[in-house]
C-alpha cells in the first residue's frame, strides 16, 4: 500500500516532513489558518484508502479461470438435507458465540454514534437555584452577614468547529470499526455453519461405521460358535477357536471406540446448537449425501469481497488511516463555540420578569504550543497501527488463499483415494470369500481367514471415513471461500446491515 501524505488547505504552507507533520512548525501555520476560518472551513487531511495488492497468485491451481465462486450460494441452497438445515438454523439462533458477536456489533455501532454526535452542537437545558449566607469583615463596620438567593434557567450550547476534520475522521474510524465488527460476526456465523455441517457428517460417519461393526460382530459371533463346536467335537483346534475369539474381540473394541467418539461428537454438536440434539438416522448414506451442485472456487480476487475476515481486515485498515488523519489534525488549533441564554433572578416569581434575561457567548481557540512530544507520539502510534493493519490484511489474504488451496487439494486427492479404496475393497471381499472357502475345504489354516476378514473390516471402515472426509472438504471449501452469507444479506432477522452509512 502506498503511504498517504497529509495535505493542507489551499494556500497554506506545507508543514510536512517525510509524510509526517512537523509539530514545531504547526503553531505558526495554524495561526495563519485561523485568520481566514470561513475560507478554510471543511479542511481535512483524509487520504483515499488504497487496497493493498493481494500477495497471492492470480489463479487457484487446477481451477478453470473465470468460473464463478460457490460462495455466491446461500447455505440454505448448499445444504439440502432438512435435518441438517434445521440444525444450522437453530445454531444460528441459539449459539452463544453468535450472541457475543452480535453484542459486539451493537457496541461498535453505539461507539460510532457517539463519535458522530461530536460533529453537532450540544444543547442543554439548565436550571439552578442558590441559597445561602455569606459573612464578610469590613473595616470600621465589623462583621457583616447577608443572605444570597438566586434562581436561573437557561439553554446552553457548545460546538467544536471541525475545521481540520479531526472529528470527522474519528467518526469515520468508528464507522469502519463497526463495519469490521459486522464482518467479524459474519465470519463467526460462517465458521459455525461449517462446524455444524462437519458435526452432522461425523454423526453420519459414525452411524455407518457402527452399523458395519455390529454386522461384523454378528458374523464373527457365528464364526466363533462354529469354531467352538468344531473344537468340542474334535474336528478343530483350540488355536482356531482362540483366533475366532480374537477376531470378535477386535470388532467389539472398534465398536466401543466408535460409540465413545459418537457421544463426544454429539456433545460438540450440543454446544454448537445450544441444546442436546438427537439426530435421526439418515435416509441416505454418505455416498448419496453429496451436494448436487458444482463447487467451483472462482478467482482469488473474489475472496476480497466474499470472505468476511478479509473484508473486516480492510475495514480495520480504513479505520487506521482515519485515525492517522485525526492525529494529524490535533496539531492544529481547536476551536470551540459555547454560549448560553436564559433568565436569572433573586426570586422565583421574578425569573421571567422584564430585565431578567441573561446571555453569554464564549468562543475559544486552543493552540498546541508545547506538549513534550505527546501529539507527535500519538501520530507515530497511529502510523504504526496503520502499518500493522496493512500487514494483517495481507496475512489474512494469504491465509484465505491457503485455506482454499488446501481444500481443493484435499477434495481432489480424497476422490482418488476413494476410487482406490473402493477397488481394494472389492478385492478384499473376494479374498475373504476365497479364504473361507479354502478353510472349509481343509486347504488352509484359519489364520488366513482371520487376516482376510480383519483387512476387509479395516477397508470398510476406511472407505466410510474417506467419504465423510470428501464431503467435509466440500464444506471446508465452501467456508474458505466465504460462502453462506452474502455480504449484502443479513443472516438473521433484525440484524443491522453492514452497508449502513447514516446514523
Amino acid at each position: 500500500m502506498r503511504p498517504v501524505n497529509s495535505r493542507g488547505a489551499p494556500g497554506q504552507p506545507a508543514i510536512q516532513r517525510r509524510g509526517r507533520i512537523d509539530h514545531r512548525a504547526a503553531p505558526g501555520a495554524a495561526i495563519q489558518a485561523v485568520v481566514l476560518p470561513i475560507l478554510l472551513a471543511g479542511c481535512s487531511f483524509a487520504p483515499a484508502t488504497v487496497r493493498p495488492a493481494p500477495p497471492v497468485p492470480q489463479e487457484f491451481a487446477g481451477q478453470t479461470p473465470g468460473s464463478q465462486s460457490i460462495a455466491r450460494v446461500g447455505w440454505q441452497d448448499f445444504f439440502r438435507e432438512p435435518q441438517l438445515r434445521a440444525l444450522i438454523a437453530e445454531a444460528l439462533a441459539n449459539n452463544r458465540d453468535i450472541r457475543v458477536a452480535t453484542a459486539r456489533v451493537a457496541e461498535a455501532r453505539g461507539a460510532w454514534r457517539i463519535e458522530g454526535s461530536a460533529l453537532y452542537p450540544q444543547l442543554n437545558a439548565v436550571a439552578t437555584g442558590t441559597r445561602g449566607r455569606s459573612i464578610i469583615n469590613l473595616p470600621g463596620l465589623g462583621t457583616q452577614s447577608y443572605d444570597i438567593k438566586q434562581v436561573s434557567a437557561q439553554l446552553s450550547a457548545g460546538w467544536e468547529v471541525d475545521f481540520w476534520g479531526r472529528l470527522r475522521n474519528l467518526r469515520e474510524a468508528a464507522r469502519a470499526q463497526y463495519l469490521a465488527t459486522e464482518e467479524a460476526r459474519r465470519a463467526v456465523a460462517t465458521d459455525l455453519v461449517a462446524q455444524v455441517a462437519n458435526g452432522y457428517l461425523l454423526e453420519r460417519e459414525y452411524e455407518e461405521r457402527v452399523a458395519l461393526a455390529r454386522q461384523t460382530i454378528a458374523t464373527r459371533e457365528d464364526a466363533l460358535r462354529i469354531m467352538r463346536r468344531r473344537y468340542e467335537v474334535g474336528s478343530g483346534s483350540k488355536l482356531e477357536m482362540t483366533q475366532a475369539q480374537t477376531l470378535l474381540a477386535q470388532a467389539m473394541t472398534a465398536l466401543h471406540a466408535l460409540d465413545q467418539d459418537r457421544e463426544v461428537n454429539r456433545n460438540a454438536l450440543a454446544l454448537l446448537v445450544g441444546r442436546p440434539v438427537e439426530i435421526a438416522p439418515g435416509p441416505l448414506g454418505l455416498a448419496e449425501t453429496a451436494p448436487d451442485i458444482a463447487l467451483p472456487a472462482g478467482l482469488p480476487s473474489e475472496l476480497l469481497v466474499n470472505r468476511p475476515d478479509i473484508v473486516a481486515a480492510e475495514y480495520a485498515l480504513r479505520a487506521a488511516n482515519a485515525n492517522i488523519d485525526a492525529a494529524r489534525a490535533a496539531f492544529f488549533p481547536n476551536i470551540n463555540l459555547t454560549g448560553a441564554f436564559g433568565t436569572a433572578s433573586s426570586d422565583l416569581d421574578g425569573l421571567f420578569a422584564d430585565g431578567s434575561r441573561a446571555w453569554s457567548f464564549t468562543p475559544t481557540i486552543a493552540l498546541p504550543i508545547f506538549n513534550a512530544g505527546r501529539l507527535a507520539g500519538s501520530l507515530d502510534v497511529a502510523e504504526a497501527r496503520r502499518d500493522r493493519a496493512v500487514a494483517e490484511y495481507e496475512r489474512t489474504v494469504q491465509a484465505a488463499f491457503r485455506d482454499v488451496s488446501d481444500a481443493l487439494v484435499r477434495r481432489r486427492q480424497l476422490g482418488l483415494q476413494i476410487d482406490t479404496v473402493g477397488a481394494m475393497l472389492e478385492a478384499l471381499r473376494e479374498r475373504a470369500r476365497l479364504a473361507q472357502l479354502r478353510f472349509d475345504n481343509g486347504r488352509s489354516a484359519y489364520l488366513e481367514v482371520l487376516d482376510a476378514q480383519r483387512d476387509l473390516f479395516d477397508a470398510e471402515q476406511q472407505l466410510v471415513q474417506l467419504r465423510r472426509a470428501q464431503l467435509a472438504s466440500g464444506v471446508a471449501l465452501y467456508a474458505a471461500l466465504g460462502g453462506g452469507f452474502p455480504a449484502e444479506t443479513p443472516f438473521e432477522p433484525g440484524a443491522s446491515q453492514a452497508g449502513d452509512t447514516e446514523q
